[in-house]
């Protein structure tokens, strides 16, 4: 019985099973096809998102790749492992969201398709790529164990060099490497202006005393830290969801660096280590530390994640709520999350009043086409049920200092 279900679990979680391909990489036809393809009235809506927006500039686009191709990317082998079913079930479903149907060449594929998804629609503008450093011991050993990922620092710098009208470079160096002052040097003087942390994935205390140095650093060139706040389900980060509690970056905020909260924490609840260590949500902290007036200057918060079926709610509607806020926002899309079918559900927006039912019909057309666009077009659609405010231009504007 156990080889029958060792069995099971194989097909079930293969690359080509049916079940991996209706959640995730489900698309009627290619990013070039949609102009050809939709409605006027879905043309229209897209027009109508692009109104009023000077330059749109996403703020989270994610490198990815296995190795393939020279890059020197590197996937943890437990994301492969049948011994792993839930991990390779992960990793399936990014593989099919990506577009890649080759793993000989999965690197290329996958920068083929962001660019072909970016491209398809030239108004969209440039986002910021990621690279994506190890999980480091707090004694700065290297911990492959816990490492879901690695995208080199070499690699992001590569790609926006070869399409410098798409992608703008974003270093991610662990604070607790032995090289990470002189890794940080290297990458500021050629001016990368930018740094990545998922401090729940790769084990990052961001309000440790012994990081002032490195945050001097970022700060001495003029650095935005992008950093994931709240819970973490996309990558291995249970054991440590606590590093993504936004009063963790107190220290850095407080030193001056600049700091944008990635997902606005809008997932999870954290320790309010301001009151008694009560647990209350993650974003009822953000929202707290975003109105504090002495991080005025410096923080802001960053919208990706905030329409997933399981996120949509307060973090939303309180946004909606304070447009007054929005030059403080930012918009990012995370892909390629919105290419997983499963975490966007129209239906859900319709249902709770924030979109209508033909802009529905539209925002689907959009999808089966090119998810990434699909993402911008939701947020520039949505409407407050109660309000009917929307999102605000300055929000898609580019803010990168």
């Amino acid at each position: 019985m156990k080889q029958q279900l060792s069995f099971l679990l194989i097909f079930l979680f293969s690359s080509c099973s049916i079940i991996v391909k209706p959640i995730a990489g489900d698309f009627e036809g290619k990013p070039e096809e949609l102009n050809e393809k939709v409605s006027d009235r879905t043309k229209a809506l897209i027009n109508k998102s692009f109104e009023g927006i000077k330059e749109h500039l996403d703020y989270h686009v994610h490198a990815v790749g296995m190795g393939t191709d020279h890059t020197h990317n590197w996937v943890n082998p437990h994301m492969t492992s049948w011994l792993e079913p839930y991990k390779n079930l992960q990793y399936n479903v990014y593989m099919n969201a990506s577009g890649i149907t080759d793993l000989k060449h999965a690197d290329k594929q996958y920068v083929e398709r962001l660019v072909s998804v970016m491209r398809a629609e030239p108004r969209y503008g440039k986002g910021i790529l990621f690279a994506f450093d190890y999980n480091y011991t707090p004694d700065g050993k290297l911990d492959k164990e816990h490492s879901s990922f690695h995208i080199p620092n070499e690699y992001v710098w590569e790609l926006s060099t070869k399409y410098p009208d798409l992608f703008i470079p974003c270093a991610s160096i662990h604070p607790d490497r032995p090289d990470a002052l002189q890794e940080l040097d290297k990458w500021g003087k050629v001016g990368v202006r930018c740094m990545k942390w998922l401090p729940n994935s790769q084990r990052i205390d961001a309000s440790l005393e012994k990081h002032r140095p490195f945050y001097q650093k970022l700060k001495d060139y003029g650095f935005t830290l992008i950093v994931h706040t709240g819970h973490e389900k996309a990558v291995e980060g249970d054991e440590n969801q606590e590093l993504g509690n936004p009063l963790r970056l107190k220290l850095p905020l407080e030193m001056g660096v600049n700091i944008t909260m990635a997902h606005l924490a809008s997932l999870g609840d954290c320790h309010d280590h301001e009151n008694n260590d009560v647990m209350v949500s993650c974003f009822d902290l953000f929202w707290r530390m975003f109105q504090n007036p002495k991080y005025e200057s410096n923080l802001r918060g960053e919208m990706s994640g905030t329409t997933l079926y399981t996120r949509v709610g307060k973090p939303l509607l309180t946004v909606l709520e304070h447009p007054e806020l929005h030059y403080r926002l930012v918009d990012g899309s995370d892909y390629p999350l919105p290419a997983i079918n499963i975490l966007y559900r129209t239906k859900q927006f319709l249902d709770l009043g924030y979109i209508t039912k033909e802009e529905k019909e539209s925002l689907n057309e959009i999808y089966d086409y090119n998810p990434l666009l699909f993402d911008f077009v939701l947020k520039r659609t949505l409407k407050h049920p109660k309000t009917k405010q929307q999102l605000t231009n300055i929000l898609f504007e580019a803010k990168l200092k």
